[in-house]
């Protein structure tokens, strides 16, 4: 009953900002990035909220939890320092200058205007589209399976009431209504991780005493030949936190932010804010090992361990009423700001890249807004479809999403940030040798080397990106001194120097 009044009011406060935003939403910059005006707190916890779902809280808590013991508290520290703060120490600034200057919102919109290149941006776009949307439907199914697990409520309705909510704060606020409920959320996060993880080390005397206790059961339970190696480790690592500065959804927020000010302070936060939520749900799935043994860990009928179940059962059988009430809107809020972020994304691929902006010829209106809400609109509803009958070929551009995206896009845009000799070739180079490697790799290794499929398919355009660079037609310099402004001053210095000797 606690939980069921916890999550109408939720839900109540989420449609009350998307009113809230509408009203601050007039153009289509407004609607996509909050007009460029978020600060360091909203900014950073909207990329923390946005980066931890409840699949870090579910399935990979529970699954590298209990393959890996507190060798997993490693992903959750990649996460944090690499992911989250290094992500904007290295990347923030710079794509906020060159976005504003080239007039970019989008990913897509970024990578034409840095290299000249006016088929790239079909490309990334039609790219985004097909491998986001199938992961926001995963996400929403999910949800879904928890909500008829807890609430007792069936998973249809469990799924159409999270589908409508999320669309209502999005289609009404856009990104504004977006960052303000994640911010909100991310507080929920915030204390409920860090409430999760006292109750359950209470139990075993203290999070060191818990820790120790958790390190010899794992002796116990796995085996040798059955723990992770260190490749494996590592390459987990780097999907999941150098992986992030790829992903379109993610880098967004540094369009989005008021100015270059605010990005140390935003840095710091998003830091902490994700070391917190990393450390509290890889520490709860290492726990485990504590609460259960092998006759009492989650298993099928054929004696398969159950990974999804393991935390949800720590869970329901550890903590009071009142607390499982507040991690289950943690995991929701996890959950909801990562959806609406991708929700947003995957339909600025067709309303912002693939769509000409659109003016009535009568009033003057921009009406790229409207068909931005009625595409959000629409993406949605296919979610509910993608997530409510299950497709063979939609299963594999799930498990396919990340490595596919992050893979595609990681070179060319970071490698453009900073580099002024990779070419347009060389982009396009980056973004294909990233897409065809992880499809290639993720039949060639298996479902089960995931993981390593992904990391290779995100540092090999690394390689490929500049090598094809260097043989091929460099950037014009007069789009590298409308980008650089280093160029620039060095070109007006150039000029002058000339000027003297005439």
């Amino acid at each position: 009953m606690v939980g069921i009044v916890f999550l109408a009011v939720f839900l109540v406060l989420m449609t009350c900002i998307g009113v809230w935003g509408m009203r601050k939403t007039k153009t289509l910059g407004d609607f996509f990035l909050g007009g460029r005006t978020l600060g360091p707190w909203v900014s950073a916890v909207a990329y923390g909220t946005s980066y931890f779902s409840a699949v870090v809280f579910i399935g990979f808590a529970g699954t590298q939890g209990w393959q890996f013991g507190l060798t997993s508290l490693w992903i959750a520290a990649g996460n944090g320092l690499i992911g989250a703060g290094a992500a904007w120490l290295v990347l923030a600034r710079r794509t906020r200058t060159m976005t504003q200057t080239l007039d970019a919102m989008t990913m897509p919109e970024f990578l034409q205007e840095r290299y000249g290149a006016k088929h790239l941006k079909p490309v990334a776009a039609s790219l985004i589209f097909l491998f986001l949307l199938p992961y926001s439907a995963s996400v929403f199914k999910g949800l879904g399976h928890l909500f008829e697990k807890v609430f007792g409520i069936p998973y249809d309705i469990a799924l159409l009431v999270m589908i409508a909510f999320t669309g209502v704060y999005l289609i009404l606020g856009g990104y504004f209504a977006i960052a303000i409920t994640d911010f909100i959320q991310g507080i929920i996060m915030f204390a409920g991780a860090i409430l999760l993880v006292q109750v359950l080390s209470a139990q075993g005397g203290g999070y060191v005493a818990m820790a120790l206790d958790a390190a010899e059961a794992y002796k116990l339970h796995i085996a040798p030949a059955e723990r992770p190696s260190a490749l494996t480790v590592f390459s987990l690592v780097f999907m999941t936190s150098f992986g992030t500065w790829g992903l379109p959804q993610m880098t967004q927020k540094f369009y989005a932010i008021r100015n270059e000010a605010v990005i140390l302070k935003a840095a710091v936060v998003t830091t902490v804010f994700s070391l917190v939520i990393g450390f509290a749900a890889y520490s709860t799935g290492a726990f485990s090992h504590v609460f259960f043994n092998l006759e009492t860990v989650p298993r099928d009928e054929a004696g398969k361990v159950l990974y999804d179940l393991i935390v949800p059962t720590l869970l329901t059988q550890r903590l009071p009423q009142l607390l499982l009430a507040l991690i289950l809107l943690l995991v929701l809020s996890a959950s909801m700001s990562t959806l609406s972020s991708l929700v947003l994304v995957s339909s600025s691929s067709i309303a912002i890249d693939l769509y000409p902006v659109r003016i009535d010829t009568k009033t003057g209106k921009d009406r790229s807004v409207a068909m931005m809400r009625f595409l959000s609109l629409i993406f949605i509803i296919i979610s509910y479809f993608i997530s409510r009958f299950q497709i063979g070929i939609i299963v594999y551009l799930m498990s396919l999403s990340w490595g596919v995206i992050s893979g595609s896009f990681a070179a060319p845009y970071v490698l453009g940030l900073y580099s002024k000799r990779i070419s347009k070739a060389g982009a396009y180079a980056g973004l294909f040798t990233g897409m065809a490697s992880m499809i290639v790799l993720f039949f060639v290794l298996g479902s089960n080397r995931l993981p390593l499929a992904a990391s290779i398919s995100i540092a090999l355009p690394f390689v490929i990106t500049p090598v094809v660079s260097a043989f091929t037609t460099p950037p014009q310099k007069e789009l590298l001194e409308k980008i650089f402004p280093a160029a620039r001053e060095n070109a007006q210095t150039k000029l002058n120097r000339q000027e003297r000797r005439k």
